[in-house]
């Protein structure tokens, strides 16, 4: 792979790294980053949706008339989803939507995800990212020397950092993640990443593992 700029926080280039092929160089199919996609999706449904059917609705315990000799029609419950008030027929009901593709598609998905910001110019490498104390004034000089103000930006980091963390959460279109935590979608769904130089480093040590 040809080499890539890492930048300070001043945007000024400090040095050029050659990125592991096996990371930052993997193809896949549209479909294997699509299948990655709606799987996350799926997994953060709550499925908590439910309606009542005749059994769950008070009531309805009395036959409201006799069964013959009425002249109208026969009926057992004023709880029938036939009757206003009534139970619904087929309604939505708790479900787990959830499922677990296999391991090397998510990861193959992850890595293409990947490739395709690399190759867009949406990644910026960065030596390293810290601040004093949490505020989000400079964070948001950080972000703005790097041309990245106005833009959904994903920091990656190596590992946790609450000053960062909490530097960053006031800032719209701006999250934080661990290199070992990251997914498809959420790679794909923000305008740019940055990326510390050890949170490369690191996303390469998974691969090898």
């Amino acid at each position: 792979m040809p080499e890539i700029e890492v930048k300070d926080r001043n945007n000024n280039t400090v040095e050029k790294i050659t990125l592991s092929e096996d990371v930052f160089g993997v193809r896949a199919k549209q479909g294997v980053l699509h299948e990655a996609v709606v799987n996350y999706l799926a997994n953060q449904r709550q499925g908590n949706h439910a309606t009542k059917t005749k059994g769950l609705i008070s009531g309805g315990g009395k036959k409201p008339w006799r069964q013959k000799h009425t002249g109208r029609a026969r009926a057992g419950s004023n709880r029938s989803p036939l009757w206003r008030g009534g139970g619904t027929i087929f309604g939505p009901q708790p479900r787990d939507y959830s499922y677990h593709p296999p391991k090397k598609m998510k990861k193959l998905a992850l890595l293409a995800a990947l490739r395709e910001k690399l190759a867009g110019g949406e990644i910026v490498f960065i030596d390293s990212l810290s601040v004093d104390k949490p505020k989000t004034k400079d964070m948001v000089t950080i972000l703005r020397n790097l041309g990245l103000q106005e833009k959904s930006v994903l920091i990656v980091l190596p590992d946790k950092d609450d000053t960062i963390i909490l530097s960053a959460r006031n800032i719209p279109g701006v999250s934080v993640m661990r290199a070992v935590d990251l997914n498809t979608y959420e790679v794909l769904a923000y305008n740019m990443l940055l990326m510390t130089k050890e949170a490369a480093k690191k996303l390469e040590g998974l691969q090898a593992s």
